[in-house]
């Protein structure tokens, strides 16, 4: 699970808090807005009248007529960009200190929208309900709980305007690359077109490239880290949906003793060598620190795989389109056909 830094951690701190809106909450004014900036499949879809969609809490959301102001977590807004579908505003991470586009954001232009909050626990309500907006999406790490959705202000925004919520864990990677799909579609994404379709075979084939890797390099063993100036997180593959993939395919993850939550075990840098693996993939988030940030930490230079190495990044967070998602898989691949087992 992605673990979600903040000044004081808690549970509350390290999953998203949120819930679940009802039905009938009031759709906001729409505006006349501006057709000029919508693609083609979005103008279709707005004529089509009422709308409909039902979310991975279960929940049918209604509006008159396809939602046009669309906010969401920036990764979701980064994968419903790479089906065609624009929002107006993201929160969560998408711009880096240095102004440049976080790995969350994708291929958005972080310019060109509204960004209602960059870190835990930010997000303007006023901004928010200054847009007018027809439809919130969002993840979903535990059940009814909206991800980068502050607790201290959930009842508010969820007043302002309907809201999706689509699992990125508890299920498998393919079935959150359809969940994405599937929205995008309700919205007007063509998922025939020529870009998406390439997609989706060059996914396809990284798949079975990475099959290939764990039958040809058997006794490799992966490791799923992340750091912070404390505490190392050893994630468990079963509860994340690319990691849970990647195990359907044949890899071999290190299983942590996992605390209540069931996401990681913490464990403190001078028990770092805890568990023994010939990968390390490493959280690339901005919120986590990376491997040329931990060359002063005699235990983790002290890892064989460090050693050797075999340390890649690990997308935590994966924008959930075929595009995305690819060279994930072919990133994987090539880190376990070039491994050696040194654990």
């Amino acid at each position: 699970m992605p673990i979600a830094r903040a000044s004081h951690l808690s549970r509350r701190g390290l999953l998203a808090a949120g819930g679940a809106i009802g039905l009938g909450a009031a759709l906001a004014a729409c505006g006349d807005g501006d057709d000029k900036n919508k693609g083609d499949s979005q103008k279709a879809a707005e004529k089509s009248g009422p709308w409909s969609f039902k979310d991975d809490r279960g929940k049918a959301v209604e509006t008159k007529s396809t939602p046009k102001t669309i906010v969401a977590f920036t990764g979701t807004a980064a994968a419903l960009h790479d089906y065609g579908i624009e929002v107006k505003a993201v929160f969560g991470p998408t711009k880096t200190k240095d102004g440049k586009p976080d790995v969350q954001a994708g291929d958005l232009d972080i310019n060109k929208v509204e960004i209602l909050g960059n870190v835990w626990g930010e997000f303007s309500v006023e901004k928010y309900a200054a847009l007018a907006p027809d439809l919130l999406v969002t993840d979903m790490w535990e059940k009814d709980a909206l991800w980068y959705v502050p607790d201290n202000s959930k009842d508010k925004i969820l007043k302002l305007a309907p809201s999706v919520a689509l699992w990125a864990a508890q299920l498998s990677m393919p079935a959150a690359l359809q969940r994405r799909a599937d929205l995008a579609a309700a919205l007007g994404a063509d998922l025939k077109a020529a870009k998406v379709t390439e997609a989706k075979t060059r996914f396809e084939k990284a798949a079975a490239r990475l099959r290939a890797a764990t039958k040809a390099n058997p006794g490799v063993t992966v490791m799923i880290g992340s750091a912070s100036a404390d505490l190392f997180y050893v994630s468990a593959a079963k509860t994340s949906a690319d990691t849970a993939y990647f195990q359907e395919l044949g890899v071999k993850f290190v299983e942590p003793k996992v605390n209540a939550q069931g996401f990681f075990e913490e464990l403190s840098w001078e028990n770092v060598g805890k568990y023994k693996a010939d990968v390390i993939m490493m959280d690339n988030r901005s919120t986590a620190l990376q491997p040329d940030a931990l060359k002063s930490k005699p235990t983790w230079t002290g890892l064989p795989a460090v050693k050797a190495g075999q340390v890649t990044p690990r997308t935590t967070e994966p924008i959930y389109s075929y595009a995305k998602c690819a060279p994930i898989l072919d990133s994987l691949a090539q880190a376990i056909e070039n491994a050696k087992n040194v654990a």
